[in-house]
């Protein structure tokens, strides 16, 4: 089953926030408190993210967190692979080991496109489509091919193979 850790989900929450927050700023027990989540954890969260570039801790009173880069410029792929490392839907087309299967495999192939186009939309949805209620990179193109599912609360839009 393909599914966000903890970790990715509670980073895109926290990044979301910031992105809708009056301040631009947060600070960690304010997110924590506002969703419930276990404030170590987010903490964890919030530092790797600022590791990585795509937040920036700022000190002081009204201190806390800010988005390094405006909202639209910060996909959720770059999120997840910075929480999570690389999205893998199966290993058969993502590592280089063998499959007793291979020789007679009939989804390698559909599988590595589902795999592409979920890695597509996650590239092209950003922070603040997120901030904006959910809008997606596909509604505001023309995709005549495009396929929308509710999956667990929050719209996906995938390409039909």
């Amino acid at each position: 089953m393909l599914k966000l850790t903890k970790k990715a989900d509670y980073g895109l929450i926290a990044l979301r926030h910031i992105a809708v927050s009056p301040r631009a700023t947060a600070s960690a027990k304010e997110m924590a408190d506002a969703y419930a989540i276990p404030l170590p954890l987010l903490a964890k969260v919030l530092q790797t993210l600022t590791r990585t570039g795509l937040l920036q801790s700022v000190a002081g009173t009204n201190g806390g967190y800010k988005l390094s880069r405006a909202p639209e410029k910060i996909s959720a792929l770059e999120v997840i692979r910075a929480l999570d490392g690389p999205i893998v839907l199966t290993s058969c087309f993502t590592s280089h080991t063998g499959c007793d299967q291979s020789e007679k495999c009939t989804v390698r192939e559909p599988l590595r496109r589902v795999h592409e186009a979920i890695v597509l939309l996650l590239a092209k949805m950003t922070i603040r489509e997120l901030a904006d209620d959910g809008k997606s990179a596909c509604e505001t193109e023309t995709h005549p091919a495009a396929h929308h599912r509710i999956v667990d609360g929050a719209s996906l839009s995938l390409p039909v193979l």
